[in-house]
């Protein structure tokens, strides 16, 4: 009587252990196949982000442009050239904004969340250093909203 009780309780105990394991099972699987889709979108993004911050380092008059400003420079007085540059390679789809920054400084939105709009917002950033003229390290990063 007394291996008749025991052996009902291992069995609720195996029984829950189960249950637990499968509602793991499938919350992890569904949380997998989410990330899996917003992660070629993302990647696409950061890709063409990437691809603008490139040809901003590499460019001369844009590399001048960007080493020769002072302070944190907001997207509102942007330097030119490279702003439409910016511009430029963007696609329709894409709202993008830019900031440079010193080093030391925070390089986050300030009030260009109303430009960018309430969607997911993917920033990348780039370092640029100096010209052949002049060492003053900037940091330009980009922001883009679908």
């Amino acid at each position: 009587m007394l291996m008749e009780k025991n052996r009902k309780g291992w069995i609720k105990i195996a029984e829950s252990f189960f249950a637990i394991l499968l509602v793991a099972a499938v919350v992890i699987i569904v949380v997998s196949n989410i990330s899996v889709r917003t992660t070629g979108a993302a990647s696409k993004i950061l890709y063409m982000e990437r691809g603008i911050l490139k040809e901003i380092e590499l460019n001369s008059t844009f590399r001048n442009e960007v080493i020769n400003t002072e302070g944190t420079v907001e997207w509102v007085d942007f330097p030119t050239q490279t702003k439409g540059k910016i511009q430029s390679l963007t696609p329709d789809y894409l709202t993008c904004v830019a900031k440079i920054c010193g080093l030391s400084d925070v390089c986050v939105l300030t009030d260009e969340e109303s430009i960018l709009g309430d969607g997911d917002v993917y920033a990348d950033s780039i370092l640029m250093y100096s010209t052949l003229e002049e060492y003053n390290p900037r940091i330009v990063k980009i922001f883009c909203s679908i």
